[in-house]
């Protein structure tokens, strides 16, 4: 924890730290100035802070929070969710929480909701009818329904990749721009259910323009050193190479994770009594009610530094009888606010927690810093939230596959045009991976090169939205039961489809050829060699007696290291008298802190080809390995097998691949975060607090993304993962990644079933990609292959005779290799994003993908400099746009600075690249959309009065700028 100060406002005047005014010169760009354009409130009607409730200054203003979580799949399926099918499982009907919710605030205008699931949401608001739909956006723009986090799901924090959260954030948000403009705005980040969380995830929400993030769960040690410190509020800095306040984010820990105080539950749900304010009722409770929950608040604000709080009143799948927790709520609001006739300091109000964090920021305080994340998560002693980093491995690797077709499947529509939606192969998009509009051919507005398209709006399946869907916190997490985690796989299945006939009509519109175009959905892409150079540049050596790896050497920098690889198993803890906490789909906890070796040795079987040497490794009848080195190639391949893990033996198993090494590591080893930026953990240890560890091997895991490395300072080995993976340093020099679990009982944290995978879930194959580097080298080494692993090439097999394409708008002749760059981009830039927005524009995101001072062998941690205007880098040209005029955000911080987009000078120059950054362009290709301003927020002038920007014409996504495109 920094001990260092943020502050909040300016002086002792209460008013909202404000960005000045200033001309707009740089052309730096972080994500949150787009955030900030794009979800602006217009209109002095318009939701926003300005229609928060009047509190009391002298008085404990209690917050109450009226919401529901809504898991988008867990113990049942999406769509048994939202229909209420399967009560038997659980009682949880989504869309009729939504109706009940909306005829309850009718009744009263001071009632208020919060909603975060535009999954649910979406597809519920496209049933309903005009009518209803006008009387939502009037509660939407009066404040009174609060849009909070605004992405298709609420996404786990630990298995899930930056790409896929950002696409999941930008397809709820779009969808909120397009229904309710900027009334729909989210300004706050709410994760109230995930895991444990994220230093990426929050520097992600501070860039998207967040006012402020609230979490729910918490370590328990955490939490108690919190409450006595009164460090239950702070400002979290998620970025050491952005420059504060950049990736600064008020973040807050709610009181009671996200549950209603104890007997305070109105819902179908709860056993709690009603409030009976009747004193002739024998069943008159409301006068100990009011005690009760004067002492609750009293004792609540004791945790907090204002004079401020919040309870939230809701959980799962709450408020399907809305008008049980609003009548309820309603008396209890009133009768405490009686007693403030009776000299009561309290003052309870319906609030949201926008309105919950406008009231923190006035309160001009100086917040504390914290720089760290909140991994690994523990609910108890003894009870590590760690396993579900590698819970159902298969699935985990399917999302990442998904996500890199996903993104093959966008570039081509782009680059190829409406041409890969209609073509000779059919009709093809990929709305079932990510939902955005269909285009339909029109025969009669056939013109010039092509074809004009008309479009009509997705038929919205939210069971089909299977990327967005994936990033839930119950579903790449591995949480959720059997037959959901097999509904999950289902909807990926399903997208892949309609992509792949995109894809093959692109390719013949590119190509200029039609092809017989073959998708090898299983092919182990592994196999496909990545190099064909002769010269060697790294050494794996076996031991003859073993037949395990007991050396790596990097030739090219002298460097040699002994390392001995093997696979491992932890004895899956059932229970015992230190704890009946058991080890499950959440929960890593092992009998024995030693775990047993699958073998301690290998059938070894040795292939050397001209372009590839291999050793086949086998360790038991479920456990074998290929260690692979291509010809040229710079790191060491290990594909792995395993499964079905044996457990007749009545012992439930977690395997490991285990590397022993001799470095010096001083209990050290570093992870990335959400494959973006790295952390440096220490054994045994938390920055925030002193730990008392009661597992010292599941109290040490920590989600593995993408990769997981360990220094003595001069040499780095480094392992990358092709999934999400738990992975520590137990002891110096060791590193371990768990590859597949399998167990016998339930953890009990409402699952109810043991991690028992059956059919393709048994049986696991993955690689683990070894670089040893010099220190001053690795960052440049991992860095850029974690990208090419991410996101690899795409294979399409087709035999190579097939006839010429002479569609309206392809090639008449046939094209041997296209690229949608003229030359490479610098290796610092990640084209991160290509993909088609609407029919006149496309969607492009670029990256600064190193950190600052990371890379200091190719200078790759510099800024680069990118003119998209040079015909020379994009087959597609940026074009001018109108300046903007000023830049306004609330920020937890007294001094203010200004960033610009591009063209804000007139025309589109060129883009500078600080580390770590992610700017991004909407391109139309018909005309040029003027920014017509920045947004301001709300700001005080000593009288709190705000002023209220214009309209901003921009579709919602994460970080978007507003240019044009010529075709070369």
């Amino acid at each position: 924890m920094d001990t260092s100060g943020v502050s909040a406002g300016g002086g002792r005047s209460s008013r909202w730290p404000w960005m000045s005014s200033c001309a707009l010169r740089s052309p730096l760009l972080p994500i949150s100035f787009f955030f900030w354009l794009l979800l602006a409130a217009p209109g002095a009607w318009a939701s926003g802070y300005q229609t928060c409730p009047t509190v009391q200054p002298d008085m404990l203003n209690v917050h109450l929070l009226a919401h529901t979580h809504d898991d988008v799949g867990w113990l049942k399926t999406v769509d048994q969710y939202f229909y209420g099918i399967q009560n038997n499982i659980q009682h949880a009907g989504v869309q009729y929480i939504l109706d009940s919710v909306i005829s309850a605030l009718l009744v009263d205008p001071t009632r208020r909701f919060i909603y975060v699931e535009m999954a649910f949401f979406s597809r519920w608001w496209h049933q309903q009818t005009t009518a209803t739909q006008d009387i939502v956006r009037k509660l939407v723009r009066q404040g009174r329904l609060e849009f909070v986090n605004g992405g298709w799901v609420m996404n786990d924090e630990a298995a899930t990749h930056y790409g896929a959260i950002i696409d999941q954030m930008t397809l709820g948000l779009r969808f909120l721009e397009d229904t309710f403009g900027s009334d729909g705005r989210p300004r706050v980040a709410w994760h109230i259910d995930p895991f444990g969380h994220s230093r990426e995830q929050a520097s992600l929400f501070a860039q998207m323009g967040f006012d402020g993030f609230f979490l729910g769960r918490l370590d328990y040690q955490d939490k108690n050193v919190r409450e006595e410190m009164l460090k239950m509020e702070e400002v979290w800095r998620a970025s050491t190479s952005l420059k504060p306040p950049t990736a600064d984010l008020f973040t807050g820990v709610l009181p009671n994770l996200y549950n209603p105080p104890n007997d305070l539950c109105w819902d179908v749900l709860c056993a709690d009594s009603p409030m009976v304010d009747e004193p002739r009722s024998p069943e008159f409770n409301a006068k100990q009610l009011v005690h009760y929950f004067l002492q609750l608040a009293n004792a609540q604000g004791n945790f907090y530094r204002t004079n401020h709080t919040v309870m939230t009143m809701g959980s799962d799948f709450q408020y399907e009888n809305a008008n049980m927790w609003f009548k309820n709520m309603d008396k209890l609001i009133r009768l405490v606010n009686a007693q403030q006739a009776n000299g009561s300091r309290v003052h309870v109000l319906y609030s949201t927690p926008s309105c919950y964090l406008r009231e923190l920021n006035k309160a001009n305080l100086t917040w504390s810093v914290k720089e760290d994340d909140f991994f690994p998560y523990a609910d108890g002693p003894n009870k590590f939230w760690t396993g579900y980093f590698s819970s159902r491995p298969a699935l985990k690797r399917y999302e990442r596959l998904s996500y890199n077709f996903l993104q093959v499947c966008n570039q081509l529509e782009a680059l190829a045009g409406p041409a890969a939606n209609v073509g000779p192969y059919g009709v093809g998009d990929s709305t079932p991976l990510k939902p955005c509009l269909h285009w339909t051919f029109d025969e009669s507005l056939e013109v010039g090169l092509g074809v004009l398209w008309r479009p009509y709006p997705t038929h919205i399946l939210l069971a089909e939205e299977a990327m967005a869907v994936l990033q839930h916190h119950d579903a790449v997490t591995g949480t959720s039961r059997q037959h959901v985690a097999n509904d999950y796989a289902r909807q990926l299945a399903v997208g892949w489809g309609p992509c792949e006939v995109l894809l093959s009509n692109a390719l013949a519109r590119l190509s200029g050829s039609k092809q017989n175009f073959s998708f090898c959905r299983e092919l182990n892409i592994s196999i496909c060699p990545l190099s064909r150079k002769s010269a060697r540049h790294l050494r794996a050596t076996f031991d003859p007696d073993t037949g395990l790896l007991m050396r790596i050497e990097n030739m090219d920098q002298n460097l040699s290291l002994p390392v001995n690889q093997g696979f491992f198993w932890y004895t899956a803890n059932t229970g015992d008298a230190e704890s009946d906490q058991a080890s499950g789909a959440y929960i890593f906890r092992p009998t024995w802190y030693q775990p047993q070796p699958v073998s301690r040795w290998a059938q070894i079987h040795l292939v050397k080809t001209a372009l590839v040497q291999e050793a086949h490794q086998n360790f038991s009848a479920w456990c074998s390995q290929v260690v692979r080195l291509y010809q040229g190639q710079r790191h060491l391949e290990l594909e792995w097998t395993v499964g079905p893990i044996p457990v007749e033996d009545g012992w439930g198993k977690e395997v490991i691949s285990r590397f022993k090494t001799g470095l010096k590591t001083k209990g050290q080893f570093y992870t990335d975060s959400n494959g973006r930026e790295i952390l440096k953990r220490r054994r045994d240890y938390r920055p925030t607090w002193r730990l008392n560890q009661t597992e010292p091997v599941a109290g040490n895991y920590y989600p593995v993304n993408t990769r997981i490395y360990i220094t003595d300072g001069n040499m780095q080995l480094t392992v990358l993962t092709d999934r999400s993976q738990g992975g520590s340093s137990l002891k110096d020099g060791s590193l371990e990644l768990m590859v597949h679990r399998r167990l016998l009982v339930d953890d009990g944290r409402g699952v109810g079933e043991a991690l028992m995978e059956s059919g393709t879930g048994e049986w696991v194959r993955g690689r683990h990609l070894v670089l040893l580097d010099s220190v001053k080298e690795a960052a440049a080494s991992h860095r850029l292959l974690a990208e090419k692993v991410v996101l690899a090439p795409q294979l399409v097999l087709a035999q190579g005779d097939g006839a010429l394409y002479h569609a309206p708008a392809a090639r008449r002749t046939q094209v041997r290799q296209f690229s949608g760059l003229r030359r490479e981009l610098p290796p610092q830039v990640h084209l991160l994003t290509l993909a088609r927005w609407s029919r006149e524009r496309l969607l492009l995101r670029l990256e600064h993908q190193f950190a600052v001072r990371e890379d200091s062998g190719r200078n790759l941690s510099s800024p680069v400099t990118l003119n998209l205007q040079d015909p020379s880098i994009l087959c597609r040209t940026c074009s001018q746009a109108s300046p903007s005029p000023t830049c306004r955000r609330p920020l937890w911080q007294p001094t203010s600075s200004c960033t610009a987009p591009p063209g804000s000078n007139g025309n589109l120059p060129q883009v500078p690249f600080p580390t770590l950054l992610l700017p991004s362009w909407i391109l139309p290709q018909s005309h040029c959309s003027p920014w017509k301003s920045v947004p301001s927020w709300p700001q005080s002038n000593g009288k709190n009065t705000a002023r209220h920007p214009q309209e901003v014409e921009m579709a919602l996504s994460p970080p978007l700028v507003v240019a044009t495109h010529k075709n070369h």
